[in-house]
């Protein structure tokens, strides 16, 4: 497996993902989530003198690990405006597109971003450190049935009610700031078996609403559809159940709810054609290897 960027990032599925682009030697393709840069150097290897890999990353952090190849553009926006920026370089049309949706490893062992109840730590979770609500001002803020729903919505969490009701109470005394602060007001809400695993859920569902997560994958896919080729490929990686949903629903059937078109004489309509029927998942090698690939699910798909 490679490791890029030093300890910055380990791609999960790197050959898989990048074998479903069935890449063109002088062809162009988007990385939206570049991080360490496995995925984009291993696009850049298959590329000739002609190809061109533009990858995206909102974070400053990843920046840093940028490539220096005339080949390789990078763009340090969310990959929901993929769009507005190939219109902004020229781009007319792509030949493949990668996303790997999960979250880099770089930002759960990140002490100071708030990403993992394993520190001590403000509540921030943002991409971007640039814009946007924290997660503190999100638990602070929110009313009671608007964090129940994040909770239930983005953690799938089945007490979210009793959750949003010990936060506001415990919010009522001291504002919440630190993954500490809430792991206090919350303790005692899960039981032992399960507290690990459903307070990476709430964390999760804070996560997907501080960075808008599912309105910029719904985009990003609209802005792919948009710009792919006839022929040209989709290749995703998701990591939950609810992003999984979408990714399934947008390339069985153009749109995230899964509402099939079809045409007077009944024929569906879709801009995708699915490659792999079967999701892709990690070799239990690969799952030793790099515990973060565990719930890793790659589907890919080509323009019609």
């Amino acid at each position: 497996m490679i490791k890029t960027a030093e300890t910055y990032h380990v791609p999960v599925l790197l050959k898989e993902s990048v074998d479903g682009l069935a890449i063109k030697p002088d062809g162009v393709y988007i990385d939206t989530t570049f991080g360490g840069g496995g995925h984009s150097k291993e696009i850049l290897s298959r590329l000739g003198k002609k190809g061109h890999l533009f990858s995206f990353d909102q974070d400053a952090d990843a920046e840093k690990n940028s490539i220096d190849d005339n080949r390789f553009t990078f763009v340090r926006s969310n990959f929901r405006y993929i769009k507005n920026w190939m219109k902004y370089y020229g781009v007319e049309q792509i030949d493949g597109l990668l996303a790997d949706l999960g979250v880099s490893s770089h930002h759960f062992d990140d002490e100071t971003r708030g990403f993992s109840f394993r520190y001590d730590a403000p509540l921030d979770m943002r991409m971007n450190k640039r814009a946007g609500k924290t997660a503190a001002d999100i638990l602070n803020d929110a009313e009671e049935s608007q964090l129940a729903d994040i909770f239930y919505i983005y953690g799938e969490l089945t007490n979210a009610r009793k959750i949003a009701s010990a936060i506001v109470k415990g919010r009522g005394n001291k504002r919440i700031e630190t993954t500490a602060d809430l792991l206090q007001v919350t303790d005692g809400l899960f039981q032992r078996e399960r507290e690990k695993k459903e307070m990476a859920k709430l964390f999760q569902a804070l996560r997907i609403e501080v960075n808008h997560e599912m309105d910029a994958l719904r985009d990003m896919l609209n802005g792919a559809r948009d710009l792919l080729s006839t022929g040209g490929r989709l290749s995703v990686i998701t990591y939950h159940s609810l992003e999984d949903r979408i990714v399934k629903n947008y390339m069985k059937a153009g749109n995230s709810e899964g509402k099939v078109v079809q045409d007077f004489f009944g024929r569906i309509e879709a801009p995708f054609k699915s490659v792999n029927n079967k999701v892709v998942t990690p070799s239990a090698d690969e799952q030793a290897r790099n515990p973060r690939s565990r719930s890793a699910k790659l589907r890919i798909a080509e323009k019609t």
